[in-house]
């Protein structure tokens, strides 16, 4: 495992929190943000606590992923023919303590799992418009995947 910001096409970017008297701003995503390409769609999703999303790959779609309740660990995949990390992956837990936005470029395998015990939210915005065509999918135990979400 490497750090996922090492995956060739994954960056993460620090998200600013302003506390205020009457409540709090999270940032997200400005369209003057490194990372950001064009806005196709936003969506919420919700991952309930211990349970595990994934794996898919998107072939177009940019993400751009924000948690600002709970916590969620997120994994990246790389098996892409031509990429210097083919083979790797990594990981990584966001929440309003870890506040970053997750980039993650086309091509690249996704999963992620509720670790809070309470409501785990992420708020992905992407560069298209969400469509099953432009992804795959595969399941959490497929032989050519990393083993690393089994319980041991």
């Amino acid at each position: 495992m490497i750090a996922i910001d090492n995956i060739q096409g994954v960056n993460l970017f620090p998200l600013k929190i302003i506390e205020g008297e009457m409540g709090a701003v999270f940032h997200a995503i400005k369209k003057t943000d490194t990372g950001f390409s064009e806005f196709g769609e936003a969506y919420f999703s919700i991952v309930n606590p211990g349970m595990i999303k994934g794996w898919k790959r998107h072939n177009i779609m940019i993400l751009n992923i924000i948690v600002p309740v709970g916590e969620i660990e997120f994994a990246v995949f790389d098996d892409r023919p031509n990429s210097v990390t083919k083979g790797k992956w990594g990981k990584i837990n966001l929440s309003t303590q870890n506040y970053h936005r997750l980039n993650v470029q086309p091509g690249l395998w996704m999963s992620f799992k509720g670790i809070s015990k309470s409501m785990n939210l992420l708020l992905n915005v992407s560069n298209i418009v969400h469509s099953p065509a432009e992804s795959d999918n595969l399941p959490l135990n497929h032989p050519d995947m990393p083993d690393i979400w089994r319980t041991k």
